[in-house]
């Protein structure tokens, strides 16, 4: 196994990418370990700081940007931001285990373009884009407004799928995390 590999997970929202890269991380023996992102978005009831995301304000974020603290970065809606970190490729290499990310479209986009053969860059698509409107309602995070700008977020998203390793799509989730854990095996032999 290479100490220097990584796997970046992305796919629309609502398409089950964050499901699979638990149950990744669930499978002691790949020897991965989750890129935290960094967001500025409101922190959801279930959420844990340095878990699930480095909360930062919005004037935090774009700090850290001037300091060039980011691998990758986005502005996904106004004042809301998501980005990783270099100091998690660091922190992960470091214990001898695969970084695995599950960042938005674009940041597995940019990660794959710097890192190159060194990445198994993975697009997890939805069956459809009712599916995925439909996943968004049953998690009753969302209002109408988010719920609809989501949803046209995401087909733009689906047009990016071409620029990934591998396209996974999961209709059956048993199924997407049997392949998920083959196709990340297979990577960091």
């Amino acid at each position: 196994m290479s100490q220097g590999k990584l796997i970046i997970f992305s796919a629309p929202s609502g398409s089950g990418k964050t499901t699979l890269v638990h149950h990744l991380l669930s499978k002691p023996e790949l020897k991965l370990a989750f890129s935290v992102s960094a967001t500025s978005r409101e922190k959801r009831p279930n959420e844990e700081y340095g878990k699930d995301y480095y909360f930062l304000t919005p004037d935090e974020f774009r700090s850290r940007i001037k300091k060039s603290d980011f691998l990758e970065w986005e502005e996904v809606y106004k004042d809301q931001f998501y980005g990783t970190l270099r100091s998690e490729i660091d922190r992960i290499h470091s214990e001898g285990k695969t970084v695995l990310f599950d960042v938005d479209v674009v940041g597995g986009v940019n990660i794959k373009k710097q890192f190159g053969d060194d990445a198994l860059a993975v697009f997890v698509q939805p069956p459809s884009i009712e599916e995925l409107e439909r996943r968004l309602r049953s998690r009753s995070t969302e209002s109408e407004e988010s719920l609809a700008k989501r949803v046209g977020k995401a087909a733009e998203e689906l047009e990016f799928s071409n620029q990934f390793d591998v396209v996974l799509v999961n209709d059956d989730l048993a199924v997407a995390k049997k392949e998920a854990e083959k196709l990340v095996a297979d990577f960091i032999v």
